[in-house]
């Protein structure tokens, strides 16, 4: 579980000190605030982790984090990473399960990092993964292509990363009994499931007695399936750090709803969660989770002109334009009923 993150001059970020997360966390804010950005930052970092010391991989943690960094952003150079109005190296510290990861570098850096401090000895076992607002299942031999075989850029590696955990078989036996249950309300929110047929390597979606191509299946039940698919692989586990982006895209609001209480539950069995969204029925929701039962859920709120706003939904909604603009049109539709319109009219 990663509890603190500290960034100084990460691209579009001047400054971002976040001293107490939590199982679920929340960033919010307008297009171009760099929701996911930050998102890919944390990502970069953990993944360096899991992937430090694995199997026979002797590579330095900083050579695995510069490869990480130049795939996951994919810049000319490192350097660009750093804010173009800031004064500074570019500077990022986390704590994971309370251990420090920390590095830094300047705007002339190419490809290697000098300055790395870890506290993680050895590589973390359980996975991480970024789930995109964009659905891969109909793209996914396109992707692995992309970098597999033509190392170019376009699909960055969280969708490389995701690609490669959806082909992950599905394993049989007892699953954890809280993952199990989410599986099946899951498989009730889409009515089937997805699965990949070994040999085509297509993936279809079977309702019933059914089969469809994935590119007949609607684009909700596929952002659904995602989630299925590495719970019934193992991909996720109890200690995972899941990163979703834009949750809402594609789901309709009655999906979102139950989609997050799903997360509730995994949450509570141990999995951290990051969500970005600018989607008032996300910040409603969650804010209903944290009242019912109590719970913190951290919001990050990022704007383009003021300075970034840590707050938490057990105490309120949060100060953000996303409600300021669901107040504005509750205020317009009341001011339409009772007839106060703009033009005084009564």
């Amino acid at each position: 579980m990663i509890e603190q993150l500290k960034i100084k001059n990460f691209g579009m970020h001047h400054k971002i000190d976040c001293n107490k997360l939590g199982k679920i966390n929340l960033i919010i804010g307008e297009n171009g605030t760099g929701k996911t950005f930050l998102m890919k930052a944390m990502y970069t970092a953990i993944k360096t982790i899991e992937q430090y010391k694995k199997g026979q991989d002797n590579k330095s943690m900083s050579d695995i984090l510069a490869d990480k960094l130049y795939w996951t952003f994919q810049p000319d150079s490192l350097g660009e990473l750093v804010n173009k109005n800031g004064k500074g190296k570019l500077r990022f510290s986390m704590q994971a399960e309370g251990k420090k990861f920390e590095y830094s570098f300047g705007s002339d850096t190419v490809r290697k990092i000098i300055k790395l401090e870890s506290e993680f000895q050895e590589n973390r076992a359980d996975n991480s993964v970024f789930i995109p607002a964009k659905e891969v299942l109909s793209l996914y031999q396109i992707i692995l292509k992309s970098r597999d075989q033509d190392r170019a850029f376009g699909f960055d590696d969280t969708y490389v990363d995701l690609a490669r955990a959806l082909m992950l078989p599905g394993q049989q036996g007892n699953n954890y009994r809280g993952f199990a249950e989410s599986r099946d309300r899951l498989r009730g929110m889409v009515n089937g499931r997805v699965d990949l047929d070994s040999k085509n390597n297509r993936w279809y979606y079977y309702q019933d007695r059914n089969k469809y191509t994935i590119g007949e299946t609607a684009e909700g039940i596929k952002k659904v399936a995602i989630f299925d698919r590495l719970l019934v692989n193992r991909y996720i586990s109890r200690n995972s750090i899941i990163f979703l982006d834009e949750l809402e895209s594609s789901l309709h609001p009655s999906a979102v709803v139950e989609f997050l209480d799903i997360i509730y539950h995994l949450a509570k069995s141990g999995v951290q969660f990051f969500i970005a969204s600018h989607s008032y029925f996300i910040i409603k929701k969650l804010y209903l989770l944290a009242k019912k039962y109590h719970e913190s859920i951290p919001v990050l709120s990022l704007s383009l002109a003021d300075e970034p706003m840590y707050e938490d939904l057990k105490n309120g909604m949060p100060d953000n334009s996303i409600i300021d603009a669901a107040i504005a049109l509750y205020n317009a539709e009341v001011d339409m009923l009772t007839g106060d319109d703009d033009n005084g009219n009564s």
